[in-house]
């Protein structure tokens, strides 16, 4: 049985909580800072407008995230824990993270209202609210409104027979006040309509009423403009838009699920209801239908959010979508290929050398061609992939299916539990299975993260293994603006470690030893820490320590703990974390050593890359995971050694040297938990990692000492 709004377990393995020690930051406001250097990239005047505006985009819809899922289970844990004073402690611990979200906000509406529109306006392009259309351009939006949105409308107005309608996880919607009395003669004051989600929520006006550019205009203000057509015979007191934000998380009951596709498939249906956790409503909505909002949803007034402007800024992609002018945007930029791959088969090349791929600098094609490759080619008897995200359009899935139909053993590990990727997963796995794949939904109570491929092909009369292993998933989309490496390899010592982990997989066996890969949840944390206590004890021997380690958050304590140890034992430890980190740095007898910084640019940094000097043995590896208690100990995830020497200094040369060099699109972490701004210095030249990668993937940069 499938059961929603689980808590989700934050218990640490041998550390102590984040929340009590002097030594670690605050996870939420860590979480919360990242936003915030997102935000600043909204502000910032050297970026195009529409760069600027998406930026705005992903900040809201990172605070989704975070309301649907940290902030939900958070809540349902202290609501569910029967110790007394367990709500009052997380409010409590809440307060300071609330107080940021509000900041932020309202920080986010003002850059909206203040800089982006004004100057996109400049540039003659204008969104309209109702006040600043004109009589024709109010007539087309009035012919539009009884054209396109009336009809789809259901104004319903409460009383015992119209209880409060359901209202949709982060839907659009409208609470009208009314006056006066209905067709029955009865005083029901309160209305609700829910905008239908079929409507677009960016309008763009006929070119004729658009003057010298373009006009554009929301739904939300289409709809506020005639909200009184919809109620002949009353006057509208006050109305205003509404949001209400969800608890979005699922978890399965290990004891007594049978089949979890079919229970996801259930229960998703139920995913859009879960438990109110935000409201957000106009900055004018009247204090009275707010009170009356919070108390249908019982949602604490402390998360209410009074915006001044949509209420769903999320939506203003479709704006972004909707204009074509490339100098508001960056310029165009092409992945490019190599040359080896696109003239040799890929199998002759993997059989002679290993290739690296560094997303999106370079194009993901070839991953794939590796499996469009061995669909095709008749001596591939077998192919093994993980799916965790790849998108509701896919090459890649396309591939796997054609082989499945050419006859070759295909298995999938698709893990259906990819939050917010599970009507896609599902899709797949059913597909995959019409066509005869054998398809694993990983294992129960454990996400498969794992990015893995694997080809097995019959060649004079031996099976030989090529593999592909990547820090990124298989999704062509976000290849394209996400940074990763991916391992093309037939090095056997690889292959076959990669074939046991699947078999490990599928049977639920206790996986055979493994000598170069570290497998979560059984020994990657184990092998991390081996290795940072090694640094250790080599400064301690009077040699140099080196760690620099790059990943999307740091959260995990006992992996901190192990750095803190090291710093102080003389290990010179650079962290490159973009998102949430709760180690101190460059704190005196606790990590004097360490600096961490965050990179904020025109991607988003993916790769995980964690190197240590282990006296000049260089060791580097790649890995899906983050150091977080979820990636190390509840998840399937694989960190891969790169064993080539080129392979291994071009790793070092473009995924961890650019950003320690990096002055345009870095930011420095403080004991405090603030972020500086990094700048050039005097007569410093200006450099960033994502742009000297864009112009010159591959070139050699200075080796680590």
């Amino acid at each position: 049985m499938l059961k929603k709004n689980r808590p989700q377990d934050h218990t640490h393995h041998g550390s102590r909580n984040s929340g009590t020690s002097d030594s670690f930051l605050n996870r939420d406001l860590s979480q919360l800072a990242f936003n915030k250097r997102v935000l600043a990239q909204a502000e910032d005047a050297s970026i195009p407008l529409l760069e600027r505006l998406k930026y705005l985009c992903i900040v809201s819809n990172n605070l989704d995230e975070y309301f649907e899922v940290r902030v939900a289970s958070l809540l349902a844990k202290a609501e569910s824990n029967d110790h007394a004073g367990e709500s009052a402690a997380f409010t409590a611990s809440m307060a300071a993270p609330d107080l940021e979200c509000h900041s932020i906000v309202e920080r986010q509406y003002a850059i909206l209202n203040e800089e982006i529109l004004p100057q996109l306006a400049s540039k003659g392009i204008r969104l309209l609210r109702h006040q600043d259309r004109n009589p024709a351009q109010r007539a087309w939006v009035k012919a539009y409104f009884d054209r396109e949105v009336r009809p789809l409308l259901t104004p319903i107005a409460l009383d015992p027979a119209h209880p409060f309608p359901q209202v949709v996880n982060k839907s659009l919607n409208f609470i009208i006040e009314l006056s006066g009395k209905d067709a029955f003669g009865r005083g029901s004051a309160i209305a609700i309509i829910k905008a239908p989600r079929v409507l677009p929520r960016v309008i763009r006006l006929p070119t004729e009423l658009s003057g010298n550019g373009m006009a554009f205009c929301l739904l939300s203000s289409v709809i506020h403009a005639h909200i009184t057509d919809m109620f002949t015979g009353r006057d509208v007191l006050s109305y205003s838009q509404f949001r209400v934000t969800r608890n979005s998380d699922l978890w399965v009951d290990e004891e007594e699920v049978k089949n979890l596709r079919q229970a996801l498939q259930s229960e998703l249906q139920s995913r859009p209801f879960g438990v109110a956790v935000r409201l957000e409503v106009a900055k004018n909505c009247p204090p009275q239908l707010a009170d009356f909002l919070l108390q249908q949803f019982s949602i604490d007034p402390k998360r209410l959010y009074q915006v001044d402007g949509p209420v769903n800024m999320v939506r203003l992609q479709e704006l972004i979508d909707l204009i074509d002018q490339p100098a508001l945007r960056f310029p165009a930029f092409k992945s490019s290929v190599s040359s080896k791959l696109s003239q040799e088969d890929i199998f002759t090349v993997l059989a002679r050398e290993d290739v690296l791929l560094h997303h999106p600098f370079e194009s993901f094609e070839p991953v794939i061609n590796f499996i469009r490759d061995a669909a095709s080619d008749p001596k591939v008897v077998a192919i093994k992939q993980t799916i965790y995200r790849t998108g509701m359009n896919s090459a890649l899935m396309e591939a796997l299916i054609t082989a499945a139909l050419r006859g070759k053993e295909v298995t999938v590990i698709v893990e259906l539990m990819a939050r917010f990727d599970e009507a896609a997963n599902i899709n797949w796995a059913e597909r995959l299975e019409r066509v005869g794949a054998q398809v694993v939904y990983g294992i129960v109570g454990l996400k498969t993260h794992a990015k893995m491929a694997l080809v097995i092909r019959r060649e004079e009369n031996t099976l030989r293994y090529y593999a592909h292993l990547g820090t990124g998933n298989y999704n062509l989309s976000t290849t394209r603006f996400y940074t990763d490496f991916g391992l093309l390899t037939a090095n056997p010592a690889l292959t076959a470690e990669v074939n046991e982990i699947f078999i490990h997989l599928t049977s639920l066996t206790k996986p055979k030893k493994l000598t170069h890969l570290w497998l979560a949840p059984f020994a990657m944390q184990k092998e991390f820490i081996r290795a940072i206590r090694n640094e250790a004890k080599i400064a301690r021997a009077g040699r140099p320590g080196r760690i620099i380690a790059k990943m999307n958050a740091l959260i995990d304590e006992s992996v901190i703990a192990a750095l803190y140890a090291a710093s102080e034992a003389g290990v010179k430890i650079d962290l490159i974390v973009r998102g949430a980190c709760t180690l101190k740095p460059g704190v005196p007898g606790l990590s004097k050593n360490i600096r961490v910084r965050s990179i904020i640019g025109r991607f988003l940094e993916h790769s995980r890359i964690y190197y240590f000097r282990n006296d000049l043995a260089h060791d580097v590896y790649l890995a899906s995971a983050d150091w977080m208690n979820r990636n190390l100990f509840r998840r399937v995830e694989v960190a891969f050694p790169v064993l080539d020497k080129q392979l291994k200094q071009r790793v070092i040369n473009e995924g961890l040297n650019p950003y320690l060099k990096d002055n345009l699109n870095s930011w420095e972490l403080e004991s405090s938990g603030t972020y500086l701004k990094r700048k050039p210095r005097a007569r410093q030249p200006a450099f960033g990692a994502q742009q000297h990668l864009m112009q010159t993937l591959g070139s050699n940069v200075t080796d680590i000492d």
